[in-house]
């Protein structure tokens, strides 16, 4: 006699086990059932009891169920009153929802029935029968502690011992793997205190190689300092190389007035030089006559340059940097058929890191040799601008030496060069038109930095000292160094065809143009100070003594 059934829900992926001792059982898809199941695979019409079992009997029967459902039992349509069989599977059409049942019966211990084994196990049933007499009825405990029970109850001796042996031989393996991984510990120990007086022993040695090498590295600094004479001279004296801009026009001799194009509509020459930031675009041929009249653009020209900080505000470049027209021929041809003569409207120089200009005054020009000599104000030098030493001594120029030039070859081009292609091509839309306010953002931008590039005297003579560090146009005026650190010339002059013959002219004749504009060398200056400083000694004891 059917004393409950166990019955496996299958929903999807999802599955359980429930078992049911009552009378009447109601599954359906509310909370009115003794079962309830959420599937959106069932259609609408399963929305309130799916089916009803009834125990008949000892035997379980479908008594009702929901027709439009198209309920199926082992394949076939469900019908009324049908008896539920163990390992009977009922499932809805169309959906993921099905159910299989197993009946629990009473056993008689007296009368036995030979038959063939029960799709569910005695000792499931046991189990099942146990927790429904339960009085705590926690049926999940009981099934769970009968079915271990059993369980082991039907486990064999020889399993037990197989089992056994094997948990036997695990415990055994894992105490070996752990006096196993002792040992080695222990033997690694050992072995780290070895190395670590091996180390120590090195350590002992490395210090006297150490000591070794200070003093190997004292008989090289001579060879370490020409190694990085580049690198050091742009970090110790780089601030005092400066970016010379100016502007000049064309003015007529006797009334000062400056001279135009004199007909704008004419098509521009095409060896005429680009405009200046305050100019207008010139129009006019070059080969009318210039004159002082009408509204034709004025004739005006920018120019670049180098040049070099030597102390006290005295700058050093080159005569054709300050005074370019000297070197136009075209321009010479224009003055000579204008009467006319070039005068400098802007003259202003720029240090690295400091992003405004300094005004330049040029007082001495060389009457042979290309240099120039200019000042700014004493009184705007920064504090931390490094004034280039000058080499007196001739000797230090030899052909074969080392020597380091620093300077602005190719002007603003190269300084747009060192920045990102996307920032250069920004600031060349923005400023491409006027040189003058692209140097000036240059500036403001911090990006006014000297090219600095290393090579070897190959000839020389008393005015001339050839060499073949790289430069270009805008570098003349630029510092040449020695292997002493110390500036022997001054480039002027740039062969494009032979990179081995860049000219420079010997730093003894800037010092001789520097004495003429008024300046003293940093060892005059400091024996006038403590000859300053002897008279007023002397002057207080005198003053004592009266």
């Amino acid at each position: 006699m059917a004393v409950g059934i166990i019955i496996h829900i299958t929903v999807g992926s999802e599955k359980r086990t429930e078992f049911f001792s009552d009378e009447r059982i109601r599954i359906g898809a509310d909370a009115t059932n003794d079962l309830e199941i959420h599937s959106k695979s069932v259609n609408g019409a399963g929305s309130g009891t799916w089916f009803e079992l009834e125990n008949s009997d000892g035997t379980y029967r479908i008594v009702n169920f929901e027709p439009s459902l198209d309920l199926t039992i082992n394949g076939k349509p469900v019908r009324r009153f049908i008896a539920i069989s163990d390992g009977d599977n009922l499932a809805i059409e169309n959906s993921d929802v099905s159910f299989a049942f197993f009946s629990i019966e009473n056993r008689s211990s007296l009368i036995a029935v030979k038959r063939d084994q029960r799709p569910v196990s005695r000792f499931i049933e046991d189990a099942a029968l146990e927790s429904a007499s339960s009085v705590k009825r926690d049926d999940a405990k009981t099934f769970l502690r009968e079915f271990t029970r059993e369980l082991l109850r039907e486990i064999s001796l020889t399993t037990k011992l197989i089992v056994f042996v094997l948990s036997t031989g695990f415990i055994l393996g894992v105490l070996y793997l752990g006096f196993s991984v002792s040992s080695e510990l222990r033997q690694s120990r050992q072995k780290a205190e070895e190395q670590n007086d091996i180390i120590r022993k090195l350590q002992d040695k490395l210090g006297d190689a150490a000591n070794q090498l200070g003093q190997l590295d004292k008989t090289n600094k001579d060879l370490i300092k020409t190694v990085s004479l580049a690198p050091n001279l742009r970090v110790e004296y780089g601030g005092g190389v400066c970016l010379v801009v100016g502007v000049y026009d064309l003015v007529d001799k006797k009334t000062g007035k400056p001279l135009r194009y004199a007909d704008p509509n004419e098509k521009p020459n095409p060896y005429e030089p680009a405009a200046s930031e305050d100019s207008a675009p010139q129009t006019a041929n070059p080969h009318a006559a210039l004159t002082t009249e009408g509204n034709g653009s004025p004739v005006e020209y920018d120019f670049i340059g180098t040049g070099f900080h030597v102390g006290n505000g005295y700058i050093v470049t080159n005569r054709h940097v300050v005074q370019p027209w000297e070197e136009d021929d075209l321009v010479k041809q224009m003055i000579k058929d204008s009467n006319g003569r070039a005068r400098v409207k802007r003259l202003v120089i720029y240090f690295p890191n400091y992003p405004q200009p300094f005004p330049l005054k040029v007082n001495q020009v060389g009457s042979r040799e290309d240099l120039a000599v200019g000042t700014i104000d004493p009184t705007s030098i920064p504090a931390d601008l490094p004034a280039l030493p000058l080499e007196a001594d001739s000797e230090a120029a030899t052909v074969g030496k080392t020597v380091v030039t620093m300077g602005y070859p190719s002007g603003p081009d190269r300084l747009l060069a060192m920045v990102d292609d996307d920032e250069a091509k920004s600031i060349n839309a923005r400023f491409g038109n006027s040189r003058q306010n692209l140097i000036n953002f240059l500036a403001q931008s911090l990006k006014i930095v000297p090219l600095t590039t290393q090579g070897a005297i190959t000839d020389l003579d008393a005015h001339r000292i050839v060499h073949d560090a790289k430069t270009a146009e805008g570098g003349s005026g630029a510092p040449l160094f020695g292997q002493t650190a110390k500036v022997i010339g001054v480039n002027f002059g740039v062969f494009t065809e032979n990179t081995a013959a860049n000219m420079a002219v010997p730093v003894k004749y800037a010092i001789d143009l520097l004495k003429k504009a008024g300046w003293k060398s940093p060892e005059e200056t400091k024996q006038a100070g403590e000859t300053q400083v002897a008279s007023t000694n002397s002057n207080s004891a005198s003053s004592r003594n009266q």
